[in-house]
C-alpha cells in the first residue's frame, strides 16, 4: 500500500515558512518521540538552512524511555540540542526558553555589550501534522490560542503568539508533509501514529503492520492489554517474518482473537478486521499499550 498525503495548504505553508525566516531568531522543530526519523520532514533542512534550531521530541510520555535516550544521544552526536517534552502535561516545556537562550547566547551577549535589551526571542515552530504544535503553543502561552485536534490538518494559517511572560514570541504554522514518501515504511509509521488521515489509508493494512511490529517488539504489552494468555512470552523476532505465509497466519490469528475479545464481530461470527485494526491503532496512539517507540536511530 502506497501512502501519500500532500494537501494544497501544505504547499502554501512551505512558502509562508520560507518568507518568514528572516523574521525569526530560532526554529523549534517538533518531532514525535515515538518516531523521530519518520516524523522529521526532510525538506526542513533545506528550508531552515543555518537558522539556530532546537529539536523537541514531543509525546515523550508515549515513547519507550530507553529508545528516547538513544535518540537524544543521536542528536547530540550531530550537534543538535534536543529535549524530550510532553505538550499535554507540560513535562519539560519550561526548559524550552533556556535552551533557546543558549542557542542565541552570542546574539544576546552582543546586544548586551551595546547596552541593548535582549528583547523577546522570535521562534518558528515547525512540524508535520498532528505532532502537537498547537497543544505545545497553548501550554507555553498559558491559554488556548491555537486550535487543537486529534486529526491532522487542524492548523490552516499562521499567527504570532506571546508566551513565557513575553520573553518568547511564537509563530505557529500548519503541519507540512513532503510530497512523496521515498521510503514506504516512513509513510506506514506515520499512518500508525495518526499523522495521516484515516480516510486516505487502508486501515486494515496499517493495523496489521502495527500488530506485526508489536509482536516483534512489545509482545508482553499486547498480552497484558488484550488478555492474550496463549501468546508466548518474549519477542517474536525469531519466528515472525513478513514474507512467510505461516507467519501471516500467526498475525491474523492474534488479530482475530483481539477482535473477538473487543466485540469486532459481524453477522455469521466473522471478524471485522478493519474495526479490529482501529482498536489496536487507537489503543497504541492513546498509550493504552504502554510506552511504545516505532523506530531506533
Amino acid at each position: 500500500m502506497a501512502i501519500q498525503w500532500f494537501p494544497g495548504h501544505m504547499t502554501k505553508a512551505r512558502r509562508q515558512i520560507e518568507e518568514k525566516l528572516k523574521l525569526i531568531d530560532v526554529a523549534i522543530e517538533l518531532l514525535d518521540a515515538r518516531l523521530p526519523y519518520s516524523s522529521r520532514n526532510p525538506m526542513i533542512d533545506d528550508i531552515l538552512g543555518t537558522k539556530p534550531r532546537l529539536v523537541l521530541l514531543n509525546k515523550s510520555d508515549l515513547a519507550d524511555r530507553a529508545v528516547t535516550d538513544e535518540w537524544l544521544a543521536y542528536f547530540a552526536r550531530r550537534e543538535l540540542e534536543a529535549l524530550p517534552v510532553d505538550s499535554v502535561t507540560g513535562h519539560r516545556v519550561n526548559d524550552l526558553l533556556p535552551a533557546c537562550k543558549r542557542l542565541l547566547a552570542e546574539r544576546i551577549e552582543r546586544r548586551a555589550s551595546k547596552g541593548m535589551l535582549a528583547g523577546a526571542i522570535r521562534a518558528l515552530i515547525v512540524g508535520i501534522p498532528n505532532v502537537g504544535k498547537s497543544t505545545l503553543i497553548n501550554k507555553l502561552a498559558g491559554r488556548k490560542v491555537a486550535a487543537t485536534g486529534d486529526k491532522p490538518g487542524v492548523t490552516k494559517g499562521q499567527q504570532w503568539i506571546k508566551a513565557m511572560g513575553g520573553e518568547l514570541e511564537l509563530l505557529d504554522t500548519p503541519g507540512v508533509l513532503w510530497p512523496k514518501f521515498e521510503d514506504q515504511q516512513v509513510g506506514m509509521r506515520l499512518a500508525i501514529t495518526g499523522a495521516i488521515k484515516e480516510e486516505v489509508i487502508q486501515v486494515g493494512d496499517v493495523g496489521y503492520t502495527a500488530l506485526h511490529y508489536l509482536l516483534d517488539n512489545y509482545r508482553d504489552a499486547l498480552r497484558e492489554r488484550y488478555a492474550l494468555d496463549g501468546l508466548a512470552e518474549g519477542s517474536a523476532k525469531d519466528d515472525l517474518k513478513a514474507a512467510d505465509t505461516a507467519d501471516r497466519e500467526v498475525i491474523l490469528s492474534v488479530m482475530e482473537e483481539i477482535g473477538r475479545k473487543r466485540g469486532c464481530v459481524v453477522s455469521g461470527g466473522e471478524i471485522d478486521y478493519d474495526k479490529t485494526a482501529l482498536v489496536i491503532l487507537r489503543d497504541l496512539r492513546a498509550g493504552k499499550l504502554g510506552r511504545i517507540s516505532l523506530e531506533r536511530p
